[in-house]
Parts: structure tokens; C-alpha cells; sequence
């Protein structure tokens, strides 16, 4: 019988979320008050107001989980996206420290055409490379044992 182990972990940065969601949102209402509409008018702050919870509920947390099954991340309170990477699609994995940059915010779900970013913090997260070329990067609490576990599971 051969045993194995499983690595889960969630990340969120609730300090960053709730300074981005009051700075954007000030804003809304204030041009909301100026506008003289309806709330549910299409100019008016009900759009932006739903796109904002739209990316609170999906970019607020990152939830990982690492094993013989591969790597499997969902994103946010409803678990979107979400994307499971097999141990047969990954090419090579490894611990990178995340630093901010002008075209990456440290929040939610970036795609750019050869990486994708589940990303809440700086700071150590766990980068896969996958076979076809692209580059995974996510923010996990203990990258280093979610690398230990992935790299046990891919020796079976």
C-alpha cells in the first residue's frame, strides 16, 4: 500500500481587499450622487458596483492543494477560476519570491500569454513551469512544503 501526502493551503491578503474595494468605491458613489440617476441606470454606479463584487468574490483568497492528483487551485469565495494542473503537465516546479511590478498588482487572477499569476501577496509562492512552456505562479502559504509534497507525489 503506498501512502501519500497532500499539501492544502489558503491565501488572502484581506487588508490590500479592503483598501482597494473602499478606494474604488468612493469614487463610484460620489459619481453615482453626481449623476442625478437611478442606481440601476447603465451609467450610473450599479455596473462598476457589480464588477467590484465580482472581483472581490473571485480575488479575494487563494485555496491550493498539492499531491498525486497534481496541483488544483481555486480562487475566491466561489472557487473561480479554478484550473487543476496534473503531475504529467508539469514540467518543473520550484519557489519564487513575488515582487510587485507596474503591470501586476499582487491580487486575484492574472493571465498574460505565457503566464498565469493566482496571486493575493508578495513574497514566496510556488511556480510551475508546465510542459508546453507556460508558468504558473501561486501564492500558498508554505510554498516550500507544497514544493516537498508535489515533488514526492511526482517520484510514485
Amino acid at each position: 500500500m503506498t501512502s501519500y501526502s497532500i499539501y492544502t493551503g489558503r491565501s488572502a491578503n484581506w487588508p490590500l481587499v479592503a483598501a482597494l474595494s473602499a478606494a474604488l468605491l468612493a469614487p463610484l458613489l460620489l459619481l453615482g450622487g453626481l449623476s442625478h440617476g437611478s442606481w440601476l441606470d447603465p451609467a450610473g454606479p450599479a455596473l462598476p458596483a457589480a464588477l467590484l463584487l465580482v472581483v472581490a468574490l473571485t480575488g479575494l483568497s487563494v485555496r491550493t492543494a498539492a499531491g498525486p492528483n497534481g496541483v488544483s487551485v481555486r480562487c475566491g469565495i466561489a472557487g473561480w477560476p479554478r484550473h487543476t494542473y496534473r503531475l504529467t503537465e508539469i514540467d518543473d516546479a520550484e519557489v519564487v519570491d513575488l515582487q510587485p511590478s507596474l503591470w501586476r498588482l499582487p491580487l486575484g487572477f492574472w493571465w498574460t500569454p505565457n503566464d498565469t499569476y493566482y496571486a493575493v501577496r508578495n513574497g514566496p509562492a510556488l511556480r510551475l513551469t508546465l510542459r508546453s512552456g507556460r508558468r504558473v505562479t501561486i501564492t500558498v502559504p508554505d510554498p516550500h512544503a507544497a514544493l516537498t509534497t508535489l515533488r514526492e507525489a511526482s517520484k510514485h
